[in-house]
């Protein structure tokens, strides 16, 4: 994950903020908030990296994020060589906080497993 205070312009630093999780955060975690590209609506996004893990979380008020603002935010927040990935889990092991919330994981220290690329697009669709 990229450094947290290079996404400062986006930083919250409400006092909600601050009584909540106190402080606004570091070059490891924090809340933030971006407009989506789709609409211009309000992605409220917490990172952290901790755990053995980066993660990061985007909600919006009254729908989930479409899978254009998730890559518009993996770009913001993960180096352009890392990969991030959505998790669908078993439904006994399924937790949900928020109906509008999705999330973007990577492990510390271990390479997500990719598929080939032949197996997600035709050799000539890939290579542009």
């Amino acid at each position: 994950m990229k450094d947290l205070r290079l996404l400062d312009r986006w930083r919250l630093r409400t006092k909600e903020v601050i009584a909540f999780f106190g402080g606004v955060g570091d070059h490891t975690c924090g809340m933030f908030s971006m407009r989506s590209p789709v609409d211009a609506k309000a992605l409220l996004i917490q990172a952290s990296s901790s755990g053995g893990w980066d993660h990061v979380s985007v909600s919006l008020r009254n729908r989930c994020p479409k899978w254009s603002e998730m890559e518009y935010v993996k770009r913001a927040f993960f180096e352009d060589h890392e990969t991030a990935m959505q998790l669908h889990v078993p439904p006994t092991d399924h937790i949900s906080c928020h109906p509008y919330c999705l999330h973007l994981w990577r492990p510390h220290g271990v390479e997500i497993p990719r598929p080939p690329a032949i197996m997600v697009a035709p050799k000539e669709e890939h290579a542009a």
